[in-house]
């Protein structure tokens, strides 16, 4: 999809009253699930990262996982938000550049972290790496969500707090959305999306109690995406296949499976 389109798409969702955006890791995830009908896919480091034999949080490197991202854009006709993680830079320019070669691949949006090695990047700095972004990609051509870790990182103050100062500040910076993850009490989300001046992303099924789709929105998220939540589930499906495999010789990981004809149907063209 063209990148201008594709963001016009991606951020009219947000004006609507919520939205799911699954997380894929390679084209053929991302294939499958915009043949459902979702009507944007982002992708998940995670995903990525475990997809080539590496743990998330950086080894990957910027280079590999933009060609994945690129992968990925090429196969599908919906608007595809990229995990940019902290941006693949220490300087704010460095993340400007990062956003710039995604959005030149078509990419719709993206995800900027403030965290790196599970400590909060100083407000400052954070801010100057998001201006950065948006400068590299000016509003409604590229979508910019602005993620904040004060529930996910090792913060040790008042979250809630920090959270809606640091919103406030990436707002004012140009972000599009203010992304949230490690939130797990209720009221607590209700709260964020009430004073954050801007759509809220939570992700569903990194923490527990899970919270569904339906309940996030009637607390007032706009955008739930799902991590690397999926990629779990199909990497644990291999494993428990490739468990029966070699302690039984059974097959029962067949049962209900599509065929080989059915997954030929849903890559031709």
């Amino acid at each position: 999809m063209d990148g201008d389109l594709g963001a016009e798409a991606l951020l009219a969702l947000h004006s609507g009253p919520g939205f799911v955006i699954p997380n894929v890791w390679d084209a053929g995830s991302a294939r499958l699930l915009a043949q459902l009908g979702f009507p944007a896919v982002a992708t998940t480091s995670a995903g990525i990262a475990w997809s080539c034999g590496l743990a998330d949080g950086g080894p990957l490197g910027w280079e590999r996982m933009l060609e994945s991202v690129a992968h990925i854009a090429a196969v599908v006709d919906v608007p595809v938000s990229a995990d940019l993680e902290a941006g693949y830079g220490t300087t704010a320019a460095e993340v400007g550049e990062t956003v710039a070669r995604a959005a030149a691949l078509g990419i719709a949006g993206g995800n900027i972290e403030d965290a790196v090695d599970g400590a909060l990047i100083p407000i400052d700095e954070a801010v100057d790496r998001l201006a950065a972004a948006r400068a590299a990609a000016p509003a409604g051509g590229f979508v910019l969500n602005a993620r904040t870790d004060a529930y996910f990182s090792r913060f040790a103050g008042d979250p809630f707090a920090e959270t809606i100062a640091r919103a406030e500040r990436y707002i004012a910076a140009g972000a599009d959305c203010v992304f949230v993850p490690g939130v797990r009490d209720a009221d607590a989300i209700r709260r964020l999306a009430a004073e954050i001046p801007a759509p809220i992303n939570v992700v569903a099924g990194l923490t527990t109690p899970v919270i569904p789709a339906p309940a996030l929105f009637a607390l007032g998220v706009t955008r739930v995406s799902v991590g690397g939540s999926i990629a779990r589930a199909a990497y644990d499906a291999v494993e428990r296949a490739g468990r029966e495999l070699l302690e039984t010789g059974t097959l029962g990981f067949l049962d209900g499976v599509a065929s080989y004809a059915d997954m030929q149907r849903r890559f031709a063209g």
